[in-house]
């Protein structure tokens, strides 16, 4: 396990999650044009995207007409009181994710541009915020205007998807793939927006490093620090029930670049290792700094998260592919996750804990988090080191061609990945990162030439930034991959649908000697209650019924359903 601690040293942040509105806007491509005081501005109850905002004030509903929320232009609006800030603190205004297409003023002042959902922005507010009445502007262009401009074809197409030119937009497939999602896509802020006051002892994102060798953990620690003569100590330390190991971190010398930076290393004999739940306990250290400044009565200290100790091995000789955990081999059977609510993408941590559960109790030990969706918070990893549950992590990427020829989509691809694996490597639960969910398959499946089916993307950028910021973790190209064709099931990862979607008998899946299959089955929920109460018959609505069938998956052509 290693990784910076998000928000590690981090006082008095604010959460902005109250008292903002809305506004829609037609699509203007000769924008922005910032809203009239006529406007119709909606009230919000808490910060939400459009779509999830609509439906809490009843004037949208996933039951009611499709409505492209991607050919609408939204604005967001915040009227805040910030405190002055006096001295060497620093006002920080935080979006951790902006779907898709946005812009970002305060008082006036254009703070950023963002075009990529999964990537998160800071930016020091000090010299813009006032005392009271602070303006925050948020707007989401049409993202169905930039999708309408000419641009370089794919090699191949990707039936599932809507619009073949998402794949220069980093947004997520979801609501995007019609017979596969429900028809709401996300625009909007769908993370949290904060303000943050930071001090002069301001503790910038620590690392941790964590391996085992023999039976000693040992985690190295770096902590850069503000320059500040202050800082008299700092004091790394694990507690495991009612073990505790300390250990002095110390500041550099002879290198005056180093004086903003602690470091130590702390070794724990007899270590306890995480496992997932089928094969022992996920054993997690709690880990915190203990700072000492001169002159101070009592230290400040700094809350660093959980680590576990575990060594992950992926074994793909001869074609298997099969995954160790701490030497031991791990029958990984579990599932694909998907959001609690596709309409918001976020959830407390309770439901996602509650969800987590089930998946132990039904004898799952691994999920995947398929490069169809988003990437998830912290509460659901936080659920999976806790409950001993492996992580398949893809990135976002699904089906499509993308330009890896691009300087600026690479840039920010560049970006977004390495702010995602630095925010989940600190958890143990994480077992393997994978390029992309089925581009390879998708590739071959449409018949483009076989030097097409893999990309520099794949194969060259992400390999590269994954063994250079989790090296402890494997990496896979893509979930299809091996063999003479990427969905060879014999060979290599597959998605395999044989038993299930396609009809054929249980015992394909023997006969077919598949070896590892990163997703399979695809049975669909059948109506809940509430569902079949809103139907025209009620619940004794007949199977029949085209509403029981009306967000099952399918293939697009396919005559039957899921």
């Amino acid at each position: 396990m290693t990784g910076p601690l998000a928000g590690a040293g981090r006082d008095r942040r604010r959460l902005l999650r109250a008292n903002w509105s809305i506004c829609r806007a037609p699509a203007d491509p000769a924008g922005p044009h910032f809203p009239t005081e006529g406007a119709s501005w909606l009230p919000l109850r808490e910060l939400m995207p459009v779509a999830g905002a609509l439906r809490e004030l009843k004037q949208w509903s996933l039951d009611g007409p499709v409505r492209r929320f991607d050919a609408e232009e939204w604005w967001y609006r915040l009227a805040f009181d910030a405190p002055p800030e006096t001295g060497q603190v620093r006002g920080i205004l935080g979006f951790d994710g902006l779907a898709t297409l946005a812009r970002v003023w305060l008082n006036g002042t254009e703070l950023l541009t963002s075009a990529n959902m999964f990537v998160a922005h800071e930016v020091d507010v000090s010299d813009i915020l006032k005392a009271t009445g602070n303006e925050l502007l948020i707007r989401f262009s049409a993202l169905d205007l930039q999708l309408a401009m000419r641009r370089k074809r794919p090699r191949w197409r990707a039936p599932m998807v809507e619009h073949q030119q998402l794949r220069w937009f980093r947004t997520t497939l979801l609501g995007r793939t019609p017979g596969w999602s429900p028809p709401a896509a996300v625009v909007g802020p769908w993370r949290d927006v904060w303000l943050e006051r930071r001090g002069p002892i301001d503790i910038a994102n620590p690392t941790l490093t964590a391996r085992v060798l023999g039976t000693t953990g040992i985690v190295q620690c770096t902590v850069p620090v503000l320059p500040d003569k202050a800082i008299e100590s700092v004091q790394l330390q694990l507690t495991r029930g009612h073990r505790a190991i300390a250990h002095p971190l110390a500041r550099p010398t002879g290198n005056a670049d180093d004086e903003g930076h602690f470091s130590g290393e702390l070794r724990i004999d007899d270590v306890e290792l995480w496992w997932p739940h089928t094969h022992g306990e996920p054993a997690l250290y709690q880990a915190s700094l203990q700072i000492r400044l001169a002159g101070a009565e009592q230290d400040i200290a700094v809350d660093l998260g959980q680590v576990g100790f575990r060594i992950i091995v992926l074994d793909t000789t001869g074609g298997s592919f099969s995954l160790s955990v701490n030497g031991v081999p791990v029958f990984c059977r579990g599932a694909c996750w998907t959001p609690l609510d596709p309409v918001t993408l976020r959830a407390n941590a309770a439901d996602i804990r509650a969800a987590v559960v089930q998946a132990r109790d039904a004898g799952m030990n691994m999920l995947r988090v398929a490069g169809t969706m988003v990437y998830e918070d912290e509460h659901f990893l936080d659920a999976c080191d806790e409950l001993g549950i492996l992580v398949w992590q893809d990135f976002m990427f699904a089906n499509m061609d993308y330009p890896a020829d691009d300087p600026a989509f690479m840039e920010s691809v560049s970006l977004e990945v390495r702010q995602q694996l630095r925010r989940i490597r600190p958890h143990a639960c994480v077992a393997l990162l994978c390029g992309n969910s089925e581009v390879e398959q998708q590739a071959a499946m449409w018949g483009a030439p076989r030097d097409a089916w893999q990309s520099p993307l794949f194969d060259e950028t992400l390999a590269r930034l994954c063994t250079e910021i989790m090296p402890d973790v494997p990496y896979w190209p893509s979930s299809a991959h091996g063999g003479s064709f990427p969905h060879q099931a014999n060979h290599g990862t597959t998605s395999y649908y044989g038993v299930g979607a396609y009809l054929r008998p249980p015992d394909d899946a023997r006969s077919s000697e598949l070896k590892f299959a990163t997703e399979c089955l695809a049975f669909a929920n059948i109506p809940g209650q509430s569902a079949l109460e809103r139907m025209p018959g009620g619940r004794a609505t007949r199977v029949h019924h085209p509403g029981w069938k009306s967000r099952s998956p399918r293939d697009l052509g396919a005559g039957w359903d899921f």
